[in-house]
């Protein structure tokens, strides 16, 4: 069983950057999709970003897109978020998927990580 283990969340203030990490336990992330989603209170929990186990393909949301970069390095069993140009609207708790796929119109996750808390003050 992979356990993913987000940090990295915090307090910035609008235009500011952070950048998550997604460290799995357990087993090896290099045959598995990563993905990051986030949930804000009184929200449904949303893609945000995807990269395939090879790292060749990146997949973004459209609010994130040109603010975000999804990263991976396998060698560290690791996945990255950099997140540029943050705005109030950012603001959730980020959670790491092992194992994402396809789902509908949208994605989902096999292996959640407890999330990590990103505020972003105006």
């Amino acid at each position: 069983q992979v356990q993913p283990v987000e940090s990295g969340g915090g307090l910035v203030q609008a235009g500011g950057s952070l950048r998550l990490s997604c460290v799995a336990s357990g087993r090896t992330i290099s045959g598995y999709n990563m993905g990051w989603f986030r949930q804000a209170p009184g929200n449904e929990r949303e893609f945000v970003a995807v990269i395939t186990w090879s790292g060749g393909n990146t997949y973004y949301a459209d609010s994130v897109k040109g603010r975000f970069t999804i990263s991976r390095d396998n060698s560290k069993n690791t996945a990255y978020l950099q997140m540029n140009s943050l705005k109030p609207e950012d603001t959730a708790v980020y959670y790491c998927a092992v194992g994402t796929y396809r789902c509908g119109s949208s994605w989902c996750g096999d292996s959640w990580g407890q999330g990590t808390q990103v505020t972003v003050s105006s």
